[in-house]
């Protein structure tokens, strides 16, 4: 038994050992994607570097090549901002004060975890429009080509309210990037978006009803996934959108899929209307009854009954416990409260201090006036009888008849949306430095992520090797969730106790001379007298199998054969 429970326990410390294993073991994900080259971890430090004192190795960092087909590639890596346009209009509908896009951009590196040589576009300034916008090398016709959207943001300061999303601008002869603003058409809208505690992914796209050409914005469901982490970690994450021409969709983060769905079926509102509508025409008949219940016309009430009682009255029976202070105020002022130091009695009124419970209380049974409890009243009744509609022969709820929609069409290809040929960001924060970087737009998924192992797979890297070890991490962790400190302490206990028990079990005397022992069996140990407290005598009789203990007068033991 002792055999079994030794190797249980190994096992459960065998268990506690690998849990620990896997904590510590880093994420294989967390190796970056780029070619041999690319990352250069030298030991040498005599070596000069450029790289960024926060970086515990050497980055060799090379601007990103796209290797296949691309509409559109911008890495700002040349430190301008010279085939990007910055609106120079003002935003329709709002004060003049904040009506024009005056917000700054700027090019430059990260704050933190930035990869030498790296710069990206940076959204400067805070409660202002902010939009600028690039011309794609060709525009992008929704055709028989999947179409792949991706690009890099960083909430370097967090995110308190605003977007980092993109809006590709459909294509017109009309279009002028240094008009651009929030009326200017778009095909599609995709990013990040946030305020409040409301955090989104948006992938909208402009439907056009083919009957009367109205445009209308459908948007897909949200991602079943936790964003607050990642919008509020200020690492660098990448966002990628994906449409297929079978209408399919689907949004990855961090290479990482998120959200995927239908064109057709996965949006609100739905691209095709219903085939039936309400007859506008129709209305409710006056004699229309929708009652469920109605008095029973057939039941009578007693005579003797009496609906003029209150249906709560005080108990009479109710005593005022003695010691009621009657006279004293159940809460008084604090008196150790101080006015604060800035407090404008014009501004804010006149300070009161902030009551609290009278003390005086505390000791009694209560304060203030004693009233009595209230009760039921057992004389209290109303007359009531009802019959249910399924006894009668009522309408039920009213509903105006269906007919035909007159604005039903059936459209099978809402991928094929209006093309677009430009590119931009229209945006309005509450919070500055929003660095943007790395955008494609492409037909092939191995491109953009090819561009993604060039470009993003460096910053993880980097973010990577500047984190925190696994005990400043799990630290963290409890912050948020304290209750993690009871499994962290379990986690470490319950391992050492299991290897003291297993290692250095309890260890039995060996028989003395004076008392020679006859134990067949390991169980009778404990009947040896040695295990007797030392304060007590025995005698220690030995008859064949059986074993007796006698306590008697103190003198020394002895040993009696029988």
């Amino acid at each position: 038994m002792k055999l079994r429970w030794r190797w249980t326990c190994l096992l459960l410390l065998s268990i506690s050992m690998v849990t620990w294993a896997q904590i510590e073991e880093p994420d294989d994900e967390e190796e970056a994607q780029v070619e041999d080259g690319d990352v250069d971890m030298e030991t040498d430090s005599e070596e000069s570097t450029e790289a960024d004192a926060s970086v515990s190795f050497e980055v060799t960092y090379k601007t990103p090549v796209p290797t296949g087909e691309v509409y559109f590639t911008a890495t700002f890596d040349d430190e301008s901002l010279s085939s990007w346009q910055v609106s120079k209009t003002m935003k329709e509908d709002a004060d003049e004060d904040i009506a024009k896009y005056d917000g700054k951009w700027e090019v430059e590196p990260l704050k933190e975890n930035k990869v030498p040589g790296d710069l990206g576009l940076v959204l400067k300034s805070r409660a202002k429009h902010h939009a600028i916008a690039a011309l794609l090398n060709k525009p992008f016709v929704f055709k028989d080509k999947p179409l792949i959207v991706q690009y890099e943001v960083n909430f370097q300061n967090g995110i308190d309210c605003g977007g980092a999303y993109i809006k590709l601008l459909s294509d017109s002869e009309d279009l002028n990037l240094e008009q651009f603003n929030d009326r200017t058409p778009y095909s599609i809208m995709f990013g990040p978006d946030k305020c409040g505690e409301d955090y989104k992914l948006h992938f909208i796209f402009r439907h056009k009803n083919p009957l009367n050409g109205d445009v209308e914005e459908k948007h897909a469901k949200r991602p079943d996934v936790d964003l607050k982490k990642i919008y509020t970690d200020k690492k660098t994450h990448l966002y990628t959108l994906v449409l297929n021409p079978d209408n399919s969709y689907e949004m990855f983060l961090d290479q990482s899929s998120v959200s995927r769905g239908s064109l057709l079926t996965d949006v609100v509102p739905p691209v095709n209307p219903p085939k039936e509508t309400d007859d506008p025409k129709d209305s409710k008949p006056e004699d229309w009854d929708e009652r469920a219940k109605i008095p029973d016309p057939e039941a009578v009430k007693p005579e003797d009954w009496d609906e003029d009682a209150p249906a709560k009255v005080p108990d009479p029976d109710a005593v005022k416990p003695d010691g009621w202070l009657d006279d004293e105020p159940e809460f008084v002022s604090d008196p150790a409260a101080e006015k604060p130091d800035d407090w404008d009695e014009e501004m804010d009124g006149e300070w009161e201090a902030p009551q609290v419970p009278n003390p005086a209380c505390s000791a009694a049974p209560g304060c203030g006036e004693w009233k009595p409890p209230m009760i039921n009243n057992p004389q209290y009744k109303v007359w009531k009888c009802y019959i249910s509609i399924q006894h009668l022969c009522l309408q039920g709820v009213w509903s105006p008849r269906k007919i035909a929609n007159p604005d039903y069409f059936e459209d099978l290809h809402p991928f094929r949306m209006e093309s677009f040929s430009a590119v931009g960001l229209e945006l309005w924060s509450m919070t500055s430095d929003i660095f943007f970087d790395n955008f494609i737009i492409t037909s092939e998924k191995e491109v953009a992520d090819r561009w993604a192992a060039d470009s993003w797979g460096l910053k993880k890297l980097v973010a990577s090797a500047n984190e925190p070890g696994v005990l400043s991490q799990l630290a963290l962790a409890a912050e948020e969730r304290p209750w993690l400190w009871v499994v962290y302490i379990l986690t470490v206990v319950l391992p050492i106790g299991l290897a003291v028990l297993f290692c250095w079990p309890k260890v039995r005397p060996e028989p003395t001379e004076e008392i020679p022992l006859n134990i067949k069996n390991e169980k009778d140990s404990y009947r040896h007298p040695n295990f007797c407290p030392p304060d007590l005598k025995y005698t220690y009789v030995d008859q064949g199998n059986l074993h007796f203990f006698f306590q008697g007068a103190i003198y020394p033991r002895t040993h009696q054969a029988m």
